[in-house]
């Protein structure tokens, strides 16, 4: 076939103009009618497949009709059920005879959400622990190390051992400056009105060996925002901690301090005391990601660069990771 007789492809482009993540709140009344329309949408086998065949490639309805093996008329019901839905977008386009209607799925997630059932009825508060050697990112220094109830992970003062996938296990972590990153689910709740965000961690200096006279500077933040810093004062090891295990030798590190940083409406605090009344709730963008992220550092710039000590609940004297409290009015 010569090169001027071979079929002219149909320029298919369409512009993603639905939502990609669709979230929706089963107690939100406004939100009752589309769940009932995309549940509707959803309750047909043929436009399931329309849609998985919609998901990454546009299509004209008449090609849908042929796929699928069904007349035009029925193509075009099904389309505009998944339409009213608003989970996919047509555009009409110029096609090699006068023009075409191209449809493309426009969502990529759908999350139905049921929230109350998780907020405990008396004080409206969730409450989500997670295990210190579970965190996201880290860019940390030596002195440096993590431990479990067994003793030591890896070697010590090995930046690579923060890489292991045996970190998960970690009952403590230590390091000299940096930070390490939690990111914990987004079980923020925007209809609700949120009083209080709080995270709670037993924390201290990190010397060699143990000094209980060695400052450092240990910030804490919510979502990339500072919310506080905590002037430890020392490393502590002159007695046992009361839950460290027997395989952890004297004259190291043994308990911190338990700490609260929180933000209020207005305001942040250290255990309850005023520490940035500038920032509020609003200034951590909770609706923007799918998870919150804590950021425990010690930062270049601090003044008291002592390092830090983080303990999970088989050490120190608190059983408990890192706690996340959300609280309603």
């Amino acid at each position: 076939m010569a090169a001027k007789d071979k079929p002219i492809k149909e320029k298919r482009n369409i512009r993603i103009i639905g939502e990609r993540n669709i979230c929706l709140h089963l107690s939100n009344l406004d939100h009752r009618e589309r769940i009932i329309r995309i549940g509707k949408s959803l309750s047909s086998p043929i436009r399931l497949q329309i849609l998985d065949m919609l998901k990454t490639t546009p299509r004209s309805l008449q090609e849908i009709a042929s796929i699928l093996k069904i007349p035009l008329s029925s193509a075009a019901l099904h389309i505009k059920t998944l339409e009213e839905a608003q989970l996919i977008v047509t555009e009409t386009q110029p096609g090699i005879r006068g023009s075409m209607r191209v449809c493309i799925c426009s969502m990529q997630s759908f999350h139905l959400e049921t929230f109350d059932a998780d907020i405990d009825s008396e004080n409206k508060t969730i409450s989500l622990e997670m295990p210190i050697g579970n965190y996201s990112n880290c860019d940390i220094h030596p002195t440096c190390g993590l431990a479990d109830e067994n003793g030591a992970i890896e070697a010590y003062d090995t930046i690579q051992s923060f890489y292991t996938p045996a970190r998960t296990h970690a009952q403590l972590i230590w390091f000299s400056k940096g930070y390490v990153e939690y990111r914990f689910p987004n079980i923020y709740n925007p209809l609700l009105t949120l009083g209080e965000i709080s995270f709670s961690m037993e924390i201290c200096s990190e010397a060699p060996g143990f000094l209980e006279n060695w400052p450092s500077d240990i910030t804490v933040s919510i979502n990339e925002v500072e919310v506080g810093t905590f002037h430890s004062p020392g490393d502590f090891g002159t007695r046992r901690g009361k839950l460290t295990p027997p395989v952890w030798p004297n004259g190291n590190t043994q308990y911190g301090f338990l700490k609260t940083f929180s933000v209020r409406e207005r305001g942040s605090y250290l255990d309850g005391k005023p520490e940035n009344p500038l920032i509020g709730l609003s200034d951590l963008e909770l609706e923007r990601y799918p998870y919150i992220s804590l950021k425990i550092a010690v930062k270049e710039d601090a003044r008291n660069i002592g390092g830090i000590n983080i303990f999970g609940e088989k050490y120190g004297d608190y059983p408990q990771g890192i706690v996340m409290n959300l609280s309603y009015l």
